[in-house]
């Protein structure tokens, strides 16, 4: 499988990564070892998770998705297989959130024992923090990849301009420069990403790892009404595309899907994967057999007729 070069970081990954914000909430540890086992023994390396995973599930606190994946690793063998991605800045218990350096640099020794690992590949700042400068937030991550304990540093949901800021505050002080965006960015939510994130990514070399890359499922088709969405626990988040444009692009989906003889999930994310400025989307499976089937986007090339059905029912 042809690797991706992570911005500059020196990073390659493979074209698709999984989204791990599943585990310890709608996926139990036993499955999540099956998952990950899956995904890397079919070549797939990039494991995206954050601290605050899955604080939202009943009697969670975050940090369950890490622990997980951590506990996995102890299994050994592992570790030089995965490049692991996490984020810090969401409200954790207690009230800790933020980008102050004080806070990066002991969530990130949360983060380093939950994973039970020496390392993290890459460490995102998980949304903007207007109360902190933005010199602090990147001095913090630079005396983290001074001490080896990470690699590479991204930015998550943040706006063109203040990504802008960071990248401009890294040349002028010399310091860790953000070397990925994580965008929510899908065949129905393109706008914000495409004017104004996806130029700045591409004119200053960023890889982009997009989130809800099948808009929380919608894009696999097993959405088309009202009475579909008690289907998943994730089912609430699906009504605000069943409208006219959505279903233009399940249709768009469906027919182009037909002619590749693939399912609409596979086409959604082959779709994302031959934008020009995105690295490689994130995508959750709750199944293996559910992730095999996602993983096979990667084999599916759409010819320049495919992405022009789909370009023109999502515009």
């Amino acid at each position: 499988m042809k690797k991706r070069p992570l911005g500059r970081s020196g990073i390659q990954i493979a074209p698709l990564a999984f989204g791990a914000n599943v585990f310890g909430w709608t996926v139990d540890e036993p499955t999540a070892f099956l998952l990950l086992d899956t995904f890397v023994d079919r070549g797939f390396d990039l494991v995206d998770t954050a601290d605050v995973y899955s604080k939202w599930a009943p009697g969670n606190s975050g940090g369950e998705s890490e622990m997980v994946i951590g506990r996995w690793l102890r299994q050994g063998g592992r570790r030089d297989k995965v490049v692991i991605a996490t984020k810090v800045g969401m409200e954790m218990p207690g009230g800790k959130k933020g980008l102050a350096k004080k806070y990066i640099l002991a969530a990130a020794e949360g983060s380093l024992r939950r994973l039970q690992t020496d390392h993290i590949d890459l460490y995102q700042s998980h949304n903007e923090d207007p109360q902190t400068p933005i010199d602090e937030t990147l001095e913090a991550y630079a005396q983290l990849i001074r001490d080896g304990k990470v690699r590479a540093i991204g930015a998550s949901n943040y706006a063109a301009g203040t990504l802008e800021q960071a990248l401009a505050a890294s040349e002028r002080g010399k310091l860790a420069r953000y070397e990925t965006l994580q965008p929510m960015y899908n065949l129905y939510s393109r706008a914000e990403f495409e004017a104004q994130l996806a130029p700045l990514c591409i004119e200053k070399g960023l890889g982009v790892i997009s989130y809800y890359g099948l808009a929380s499922g919608f894009l696999t088709g097993k959405y088309r009404s009202e009475a579909d969405l008690a289907q998943s626990a994730r089912g609430k988040g699906v009504k605000k595309y069943l409208n006219e444009r959505g279903m233009k692009i399940l249709a768009a989906l469906d027919e182009v899907a037909k002619a590749a003889r693939a399912k609409p999930a596979q086409v959604a994310l082959a779709w994302l994967m031959a934008r020009p400025a995105v690295t490689a989307p994130i995508a959750s499976a709750t199944t293996v057999a559910q992730l095999r089937e996602l993983m096979a986007c990667a084999e599916l090339k759409l010819d320049a007729a495919a992405m022009e059905r789909l370009n023109r029912a999502s515009d």
